[in-house]
Formats: C-alpha cells, sequence, structure tokens
C-alpha cells in the first residue's frame, strides 16, 4: 500500500494561461507544442536566489503572486463546520507565510463520496457559511483559496461506497457499489453544484482530485473500470467521467473561477493507465475548460512509496515534465519537494533527472533547461514551516524547519481519523491552541540536553523572548536525531538539525557542548526555570554473555548497542543477529544490510530497487524490479510471536518491512534468549510454526465464553513454552535494539526540593524513554515552553 498523496516557455503562437482553457487548447490542438526553453513567467521575479519560483504567473483568469501552492492535505478539521475557526487560522498562517494559493482537504460532492461517515458534503448552506470564515483568513494573508473536491469512490470507509464497478479496495473493508448511469450523471451534476457552493463560500476555484486512487481514478483505470457501457470499455470511454466533471464545473461557474484538475501523473498499480492514455486526458481536460493541472503520483493500494523519506527528492517530476510537453495551461509539480532550492531547479529547467542539479558546480551558472512544471505544489513542508516562501524572499533557507517526511504526525494521524500536525512542528494545526504569546515575565532558562526536545524547547522559549542557554553533555547537538540521519532513507533527519541551530544563533540561544549539567547546577547559577530534555540510553538485557560481550570479552562474537553501532565506536562483521524488532530493529537492520554514510540513494538505484520505470510504454509506470540484496546475512529476532513490524506507524511501517525482506533478513519470531557465547547467538523458537500459532490465537479471542477464551489462550501460552526447538544463529555481531531508558542527571537534593522542584520541568525521552518517540518528545518540549 503507498503512503501517497507519487521530463519552455510558450511559443509566440501559444496563447498566454490568460486566455483560458479552451482557447489554450485550440492552439494547441492546432499545432502548436510548448517549447523546452525557459518556463513561462508573467510581470517581474521577486528574487535574484529563486526568480522563477517567486515570480508570478496567470493562471486562467487570476494571477498568482509566486509559484509555490500549498497542495492538498486532510487535516482533521474539514469534517465539522464547527472546526472552521481553526481550519481558518491554519490557512491565515500559511497565507502569511507567503504561499500564493492553498488547497483545502478533499470536501466529498455526494454523501456517498465521503472519505468516513462522519464527513460533511460540500452542499448545505451550514457548510458554505462557516467556510467565509476559511476563505476570509486565506484572503487576509493573501493567499487565493481553491477548495478541493473528493469522491472517494471504493476508499469510502462506509458501507455507502460506490465506484465505476462492483470492486473492493484492499484497504477498505467496504465493497463498493457499481453507480448506475443516472448516478453517474447525479454525480457529475453535485460536482458542478459543490463548485457554485464553493464559490458562494469565498473560494477563487476548485480542484478536482482526479488522483491517487479515488472514484474519478477510478473510472479512469482498467483496474476497477470493468464497465461495458458509455462509461467503460474503452479508453474514450473510461476518460468520458473527469472530461464531463470539468465540463460541468466550468459551465457552471465564471470566467475568473479557477478550475484545477489533479490529475494522476503515475498510477503505480497494475491495470493503471498509461503515460499515453494520460496525456490525452490531459488534452481533454484542457479543452473542458481546465485552467491548471496539478499532478499526482501512485494509488495509496500501491506498492510503490511515493512520499516517504526514503524517495528521492522530486523523484516523480520527469511524469510532469511529460504532462508539460502536451498542453499549454500551467502544470503543478508536486511530491518530495522540500526545499526552495529543489523547487527552483524544477521550474527554471536545471533539475537533472538523476535527481541532483544539472549544474553542479557551484561557480557555473545554471543554464535553462526542461523545466519540470510551471509552479510546486507542496503541503507537508509547510506544515513543518509556514514561512517556506518568506525565508526563500529573504534569503533566509537555512533557517527553514524542513520537513522530514516521516508522516508520524501528518498521514499517520490522518488514516487513523486524528487531527494531523506535524513531528517538527506541534503547531501545525493547533494554531489557536498552542499558542507561544510573549511572555509577560522574561526569565533566565537553562535547557539540559541538546537533543530534538532541548533544541526545540530552547527555540519556542527564545521565540516567548526568554533569555535561553542550552547545556548538552556531549560533543554534539542532535542526541538520537544524530542516530536517525544514519540510517537509510533517513538521511533528511539531518536537516532538521542544521534548521534548528541556525534559528537557534539567530534566536541568540547560546548552546554549551561537553557540558554536563544538573537542575540544580544551573538554578544555584541564577536559572530561573530549567528544562531537562537529557534523552535517553540504550536499555540492556539480562541473559548470559550479554554484559562480557559488551565488553569485548567473548572471542569472535561481539555485542553492542544500536548506539554505538549507528555512530561508529563499534563495527558489525558479516553475519548479524539484530536483538528487538521495533522501529530501532527495523532500522539496524536497514543500515546493516544497506550502509550508505549519509547519502541518500541515487534515484536510478531507487527505481530499480522498487521497479519504477520511465518509459512511456510501460502501463501505470511499472516494471520489473530488482531488490537490492544485503551487505550482511541479517537476523531479526523477537521475543513476541506477532508478525514482525506490527507495531511500526502505519503509512511507513510497510516500506521498512518490505525494505528489510529485500534486503534478506531471516525474520525469527517467539524467540527466548539462552545466551551469546563464542558460537553466537543461543535462543529457543516455537516448535509449531507461527503461522499457525497466531491462527490458533485468533480463533481463541473469537470464542465468545469468557473463561472458555482465557483457558484456551493458556493453553496456546503453555504449548508454546513446553513445545520449544534450540537453536544457534552462527553470528560475529549481537546488536541489541532492547528498548531504552531515560537519563536524568541529579536533579535537585532532597532538602531543597520542595523550593526549587516546581521550577525543573522534564521533557521528551527523560520523562518517558519511549520507542525514540520524537513527535512526543518535540510537542511535550514546546507545550512546556509555552506555559513558562
Amino acid at each position: 500500500m503507498t503512503t501517497t498523496a507519487a521530463p519552455g516557455s510558450s511559443t509566440s503562437a501559444t496563447p498566454s494561461p490568460s486566455q483560458g482553457g479552451a482557447a489554450a487548447a485550440s492552439a494547441h490542438t492546432s499545432g502548436q507544442p510548448r517549447s523546452s526553453g525557459q518556463p513561462r513567467t508573467s510581470g517581474q521575479p521577486r528574487s535574484p536566489k529563486y526568480p522563477t519560483l517567486l515570480s508570478p504567473i496567470q493562471v486562467g483568469k487570476r494571477q498568482l503572486r509566486n509559484r509555490v501552492i500549498m497542495g492538498s492535505m486532510h487535516t482533521g478539521l474539514e469534517d465539522d463546520p464547527a472546526d472552521a475557526p481553526k481550519l481558518a487560522a491554519f490557512c491565515k498562517r500559511r497565507a502569511q507565510g507567503g504561499v500564493a494559493a492553498i488547497v483545502t482537504g478533499g470536501f466529498p460532492p455526494t454523501m456517498e463520496g465521503n472519505l468516513t461517515p462522519f464527513g460533511h458534503p460540500f452542499t448545505d448552506e451550514e457548510t458554505v457559511a462557516a467556510h467565509r470564515q476559511v476563505t476570509d483568513a486565506t484572503h487576509e494573508g493573501g493567499a487565493l483559496a481553491i477548495l478541493q473536491l473528493l469522491h472517494s469512490g471504493r476508499y469510502g470507509y462506509h458501507p455507502m461506497a460506490v465506484s465505476a464497478s462492483d470492486t473492493q479496495s484492499p484497504i477498505s473493508p467496504f465493497p463498493a457499489r457499481e453507480m448506475t448511469v443516472e448516478e453517474i450523471e447525479a454525480t457529475i451534476a453535485a460536482y458542478a453544484q459543490s463548485a457554485v457552493n464553493a464559490r458562494e463560500a469565498g473560494y477563487d476555484g476548485v480542484q478536482v482530485m482526479g488522483s491517487e486512487g479515488y472514484l474519478i481514478n477510478q473510472f479512469l483505470a482498467e483496474r476497477v473500470n470493468q464497465r461495458t457501457d458509455e462509461w467503460g470499455g474503452s479508453v474514450d470511454n473510461r476518460q468520458r467521467f473527469p472530461v464531463e466533471v470539468v465540463k460541468a464545473i466550468r459551465a457552471a461557474v465564471p470566467e475568473d473561477f479557477i478550475v484545477d484538475y489533479r490529475i494522476s501523473v503515475l498510477d503505480l498499480v497494475e491495470g493503471g493507465q498509461t503515460q499515453e492514455e494520460i496525456l490525452q486526458l490531459a488534452e481533454k481536460l484542457e479543452a473542458a475548460g481546465a485552467d491548471m493541472l496539478s499532478s499526482g503520483i501512485g494509488w495509496h493500494e500501491a506498492k510503490i512509496p511515493t512520499i516517504v523519506t526514503s524517495v528521492p527528492r522530486a523523484a516523480f517530476s520527469w511524469a510532469t515534465a511529460a504532462l508539460r510537453e502536451r498542453v499549454s495551461i500551467p502544470v503543478v509539480v508536486s511530491n518530495r519537494i522540500n526545499t526552495p532550492e529543489v523547487a527552483e531547479s524544477l521550474l527554471d529547467g536545471s533539475w537533472a533527472p538523476a535527481g541532483g542539479f544539472a549544474h553542479d558546480d557551484a561557480n557555473t551558472e545554471r543554464l535553462p533547461g526542461t523545466p519540470q512544471g510551471d509552479l510546486v505544489s507542496m503541503a507537508r513542508p509547510l506544515l513543518a514551516d509556514p514561512d517556506f516562501v518568506r525565508r526563500a524572499e529573504a534569503d533566509e533557507a537555512n533557517l527553514l524547519n524542513i520537513c522530514i517526511a516521516c508522516n508520524q504526525a501528518c498521514l499517520d494521524h490522518t488514516f487513523d481519523n486524528q487531527r494531523a500536525s506535524c513531528l517538527v512542528n506541534p503547531r501545525a494545526c493547533y494554531e489557536t491552541e498552542l499558542e507561544l504569546l510573549p511572555a509577560t515575565d522574561v526569565k533566565r532558562v537553562g535547557v539540559i540536553g541538546g537533543g530534538v526536545a532541548g533544541l526545540f524547547a530552547a527555540e519556542a522559549l527564545a521565540q516567548r523572548g526568554h533569555a535561553v542557554e542550552v547545556f548538552e553533555a556531549a560533543d554534539k547537538v542532535g542526541g538520537q536525531f544524530r542516530l536517525a540521519m544514519m540510517i537509510p532513507g533517513k538521511e533528511e533527519f539531518v536537516s532538521s538539525l542544521v534548521g534548528v541551530q541556525a534559528r537557534l544563533d539567530k534566536l541568540g540561544v547560546k548552546i554549551h557542548t561537553d557540558s554536563p549539567r544538573n537542575a540544580q547546577e544551573l538554578l544555584e547559577s541564577g536559572f530561573d526555570e530549567v528544562v531537562v530534555a537529557s534523552g535517553v540510553t540504550p536499555r540492556i538485557p539480562d541473559f548470559p554473555g550479554v554484559r562480557e560481550g559488551l565488553a569485548g570479552e567473548i572471542d569472535g562474537v561481539e555485542v553492542m548497542t544500536y548506539a554505538e553501532l549507528v555512530s561508529g565506536v563499534k563495527r558489525a562483521g558479516r553475519s548479524v543477529a539484530v536483538v528487538g524488532a521495533g522501529g530501532i530493529g527495523f532500522d539496524v537492520a536497514e543500515y546493516l544490510q544497506d550502509y550508505r554514510d549519509g547519502k541518500p540513494q541515487e534515484l536510478k538505484s531507487w527505481n530499480e530497487q522498487w521497479g519504477v520505470t520511465t518509459d512511456p510504454a510501460a502501463r501505470a509506470g511499472l516494471t520489473t524490479a530488482h531488490p537490492h540484496r544485503g551487505q550482511r546475512e541479517v537476523f531479526m529476532v523477537q521475543r513476541k510471536i506477532t508478525p514482525m513490524g506490527k507495531t511500526l506507524n502505519r503509512t511507513t511501517g510497510w516500506v521498512h518491512r518490505a525494505t528489510v525482506a529485500m534486503g534478506g533478513a531471516e525474520l525469527i519470531v517467539g524467540a527466548g534468549y539462552e545466551g551469546v557465547d563464542s558460537e553466537g547467538l543461543h535462543i529457543t523458537v516455537p516448535a509449531t510454526d507461527p503461522k499457525a500459532i497466531n491462527k490458533a490465537m485468533k480463533d481463541a479471542k473469537n470464542i465468545r465464553n469468557k473463561e472458555e477464551r482465557k483457558e484456551a489462550l493458556a493453553q496456546i501460552e503453555r504449548d508454546m513454552a513446553e513445545n520449544r526447538v534450540q537453536r544457534t544463529l552462527g553470528v560475529d555481531t549481537v546488536v541489541l535494539c532492547t528498548g531504552q531508558e531515560s537519563v536524568r542527571p541529579d536533579e535537585i537534593s532532597p532538602d531543597a526540593a520542595e523550593a526549587l522542584r516546581p521550577r525543573v520541568h522534564v521533557v521528551g525521552g527523560a520523562d518517558v524513554a519511549a520507542e525514540l518517540d520524537a513527535k512526543r518528545a518535540i510537542r511535550q518540549a514546546v507545550e512546556v515552553a509555552a506555559q513558562i
């Protein structure tokens, strides 16, 4: 399952985008292709460093102030009109940060199109009235407001789901019913009416969601559309539905109302569209009156990652570039764009297909090539830093709070029906609740620990006006993030450390390394308050041989913690047992299989690994995958009998499980640790196949009688304990990934506790040693900072 959300300017004979979709299409179909030189511009550039990105552009009858669009993302504030004030504050903050336009989360045109049973179609006066707050706030910030219209189709998580045909998606428990012709026609009319409602609510346009595997995408693909009537059976018939939707909307709204269509430029699922089918659809949409085409990558059920941090930056821009060559209206490039440098290069033609810049020499002027798009769409990067555009305008990109594409607080929350936020910016979507107001009583605050909890606490405190100093015991700040950025696919994490340190420097926060401190020392030296963010240390399991192995006292076998391995203090051999299979265990397994010394994977290598091709003849962009075999023999071992990796994050866990499997690791569940010696790691495992045990446990849990259920589960536990076999893993290295323990320096002496303790605040791992939970740690740190 994917977690998506994913090769010049017009010639003088090509009409300007301001002439509208139909006029542009007329000239285009009359034989005037778009040239591949400089991108289309309007007006004068606003920044010498990012001249294309920050220059205005005409879209339909409207002018956008720059080329940055905040892409659609479901925040969890869309489903209830009562949350409109919070959604308005969220949008206003991004508009004030400089984006040209904001696309909302998806709203269904019909009740059946809801993603969940609790959604509100954009059909009633209450919803329209509530959204005037959102559009007013967005306009106050200087941006255009665009409402996304999204019909879930067979992705609807409710029994009313409908689709092109009777099918069921692999990510929903509810089968979808085939729509009748009358229902199709009524849905087209509903799209148009919702667009009219959007204009009444103050929106400047709508975006029709035609990608990511939702209803319109379902009509377009043989995978789902199995109809034989005028709405299926041939490419033209399958494309009829989206074309009629755009026609109906265009006819129902004024000329200056933007009609944007989010087109799937790469389906990445079996039975998806070919590139030529997509390009033909784009031409039809332009002729139907679309003012702009926004790119979408992959279906939610695809087995290729598209937006997780391991995906190379701008990995799919080539597909948008191919689209751009076939139409005359502006096209929007998206997916894994998180810096102004990447965005500018995509628009000015200096982005190289290999995933870097076409001109890497800093002393070489970038020469015009083939732009990949006319605008860029970014969603998560604007969760992370609402001031993305303003920082680019001020030539302060080094201060960016960069999105690391972790998905932990955004997409994971969305798929769990929670409000979205951001791991590195917990204020996202909580603008009205987690406020950093100027301090009325400015204090001197000491922060113990320079991991992310300490650094983000220091930033929030300094933003409020407090005088802050950070004391880190190690010779570098970063803590667990410094380890994470060495894991293959998590190289982006270094950007967070670089950015927050730059912002702290600008705020005047002093950082002292090699400076262990405790709370009482700081309080007695004149600090008014102390934040303890001293983090965690690896937990050491207690079974025979571990302590001796850590001390290097076992011939031929070395034992080490995950921190010792990843930091480079110790090095693994050729055969490794990873003890513990949580998030850290999977990170370590990937590190052992594909050590890259903190360097991101090249796009060509990534495409080969996952089976993605740029060949236009390949359906859906798929080809045979060539998984990379691991550099070492790796065994992953866990005590639980449950499938390995079950507790990993929802939208990224499957990627980690697939990557480790590709590398050839052997997964061992239900293990008992007997000891480590010169022969390797000795374990016992259940004699019965784990799959059979899991089935038996599932059956036992379904027993209605409580006592019988309890006895059945107890019997399975006894059987597993009594029927075991011994196994020796002949490894030369054992890596311990068995959790963490809080690190707390001596805080305050007992006799001073009553007077001093209220001035000490413990946050992050020092408070709770969870599984490297940076999301919780940073949020807690900022919340505490907001209260001091």
